[in-house]
């Protein structure tokens, strides 16, 4: 059981992404996307444009750990992200349509790199020295993480839509 079978379970979630994100929100009816649970401070509609835009910052990532390892990643404060760029105003189609393409781009990217990249490492200011293996474990749990955090939110609004 090697770590290259593992990495290959990875980079195919990775890839199976925007097919997972498309068939939850087609679970959620749109008009209880700006819903707020109590328990969650985000909302449907705000946790896909934040995923589009961390698929940004991931996107650019990918590549510095591919081409310039040894050099820092941006970090980000998603939350003032969400707030400042007023993420309720943002066009969730929009958002899913580029998320779809960064993601292909990427995932197309990662099938074809040496074996020896994985071992790439950069600096990220809040977690520290980061191999190539973080990032992909790292962002083949992100969608399926936040589409969790979607069901719960669904699951809060039914109780209080009755």
């Amino acid at each position: 059981m090697s770590s290259d079978k593992n990495r290959r379970q990875k980079i195919e979630l990775y890839g199976q992404a925007a097919e997972l994100l498309t068939a939850a929100l087609e679970r959620f009816p749109r008009e209880m996307w700006q819903y707020r649970s109590p328990m969650d401070s985000w909302t449907i509609h705000e946790i896909i444009i934040h995923i589009t835009d961390s698929e940004a910052n991931s996107f650019v990532r990918c590549r510095r750990f591919i081409a310039e390892p040894g050099q820092s990643l941006m970090a980000y404060d998603e939350n003032q992200w969400a707030k400042a760029l007023d993420y309720h105003k943002l066009d969730v189609d929009t958002a899913v349509a580029l998320f779809k393409w960064l993601r292909q781009s990427s995932y197309e990217l990662i099938q074809t790199v040496p074996d020896g990249v994985w071992q790439n490492e950069t600096y990220h200011p809040e977690n520290g020295q980061m191999s190539f293996d973080d990032w992909l474990e790292t962002y083949s749990r992100h969608v399926p993480d936040h589409i969790a955090q979607m069901e719960r939110i669904y699951e809060a609004w039914k109780n209080v839509s009755g």
